[in-house]
């Protein structure tokens, strides 16, 4: 949780602070998608490390790396340091998501580790919407709420660094290709793809359309955290709802949902509360769509081949996070703030569309057959996601052993 004070923190300071700097739309969308190129590249990184040097000392220097960028960003406020800055701090978090996930992983038995995995969900998302009342402390034109984000990430690493627990081993599959991952699940794999788009528009460029709008420092913090807010409160219905029906169906009923409150919040102008509704609903059925898209797939796969195409789903919402918010930025910068809502909502409607057409494809499989629902977030590593995939293989495995005794 301290660790996404500090993150959430450094999200949105990047959009205020970037105002203030009179960087373009398209420059920040250059900056934000940075992160995620070094969230890519960590993910991929990060494990040979580990069992290089071990996870304490990749902990502590991604820690120090990430403390040093977030004092960084006021003293050079230059957009190509900027995007540098924010390339090292996506592959710091990413190491810091795989060594955390593999110590929660290696610390739940098969019994606990949906409740483990359900509490760190809890946890990232409180520490995120948490983070928006931090900015409300300090001036985003000074250097102070940078510092405090980079404290709050220095004092996160103490309770890792300081534990006597055993060192975990850290075993990520390898990515299953983009090509084998298609043929098995094309659903999951342009799904996914498009939603990594969604989620870094919203997430890196949020702070970017609130600035341009003229909201103020209090209302776009609110604004941030109401994107979180609705994948807290949503995430639980749409998880039971998934465990009923046919997901493809709950796939596209999500997206079009999606796609209507991001066309009512683009034709609604500037009213703030109706800005505020808009993304609750809009963070809302991002977060569990996400999760949506793994069931579905892990759906279709053996369970030998979840692991493997965990990875690939990951790999793939990764390349989408780096395009969206340079689509979006763009967009922007051509047509205006407002087109922030205008390629969210065309990109929910091309999520929706894709779905209907794989119906069309492919018979759903039987309700008895799916594999249990787990909330999983897209800031998750692939340690979280496959042992989710594991879990929820165990658990419906179980269920149906139950069943049939």
């Amino acid at each position: 949780m301290l660790i996404m004070l500090g993150n959430g923190m450094h999200f949105t300071l990047i959009g205020l602070r970037g105002g203030i700097e009179g960087f373009s739309p398209a420059e920040l969308a250059v900056v934000t998608s940075g992160y995620f190129i070094g969230f890519l590249t960590g993910a991929q990184t990060a494990p040979k490390l580990i069992r290089r040097v071990g996870h304490v000392r990749v902990f502590a220097a991604l820690g120090s790396f990430m403390s040093a960028g977030l004092i960084a960003f006021p003293l050079i406020a230059e957009p190509w340091a900027w995007t540098i800055l924010r390339l090292l701090l996506g592959f710091c978090m990413s190491g810091v998501y795989v060594t955390a996930e593999s110590w929660l992983n290696h610390a739940a038995t098969n019994e606990t580790r949906g409740k483990v995995l359900s509490a760190y969900m809890i946890a990232q998302t409180l520490g995120i919407i948490g983070a928006q009342g931090l900015l409300s402390l300090g001036d985003a034109g000074t250097s102070v709420l940078f510092i405090g984000a980079s404290i709050l990430v220095s004092i996160s690493f103490a309770p890792i660094l300081l534990s006597i627990t055993p060192v975990p081993a850290v075993e990520v599959a390898r990515p299953m290709p983009l090509r084998a991952l298609f043929r098995a699940s094309p659903l999951g794999t342009v799904g996914m793809f498009l939603l990594g788009g969604v989620y870094a528009t919203q997430s890196g460029m949020g702070a970017v359309f609130g600035t341009q709008i003229g909201l103020s420092a209090g209302q776009i913090a609110l604004f941030i955290a109401m994107l979180f807010a609705g994948a807290l409160v949503l995430q639980y219905p749409i998880g039971w709802l998934s465990d009923k029906l046919d997901r493809r169906k709950l796939i596209f009923g999500s997206s079009v949902f999606g796609a209507g409150v991001c066309a009512l919040g683009w034709a609604m102008g500037g009213g703030f509360w109706a800005l505020l509704a808009a993304a609750f609903f809009a963070g809302g059925v991002t977060t569990p769509l996400y999760a949506l898209i793994i069931a579905t797939t892990n759906d279709v796969l053996s369970t030998e081949d979840m692991p493997a195409a965990s990875g690939g789903l990951v790999f793939t919402f990764g390349l989408g996070a780096i395009a969206g918010p340079l689509v979006a930025g763009w967009a922007m910068q051509a047509l205006g703030p407002q087109a922030f809502w205008l390629v969210l909502s065309v990109t929910f409607a091309t999520i929706a569309f894709y779905a209907v057409y794989r119906m069309t494809q492919r018979v759903s499989a039987p309700q008895e057959e799916s594999e249990s629902y787990l909330n999983v977030l897209p800031t998750s590593s692939m340690v979280a996601v496959e042992a989710a995939g594991v879990w929820a293989a165990e658990n419906a495995e179980a269920e149906r052993e139950e069943e049939e005794g």
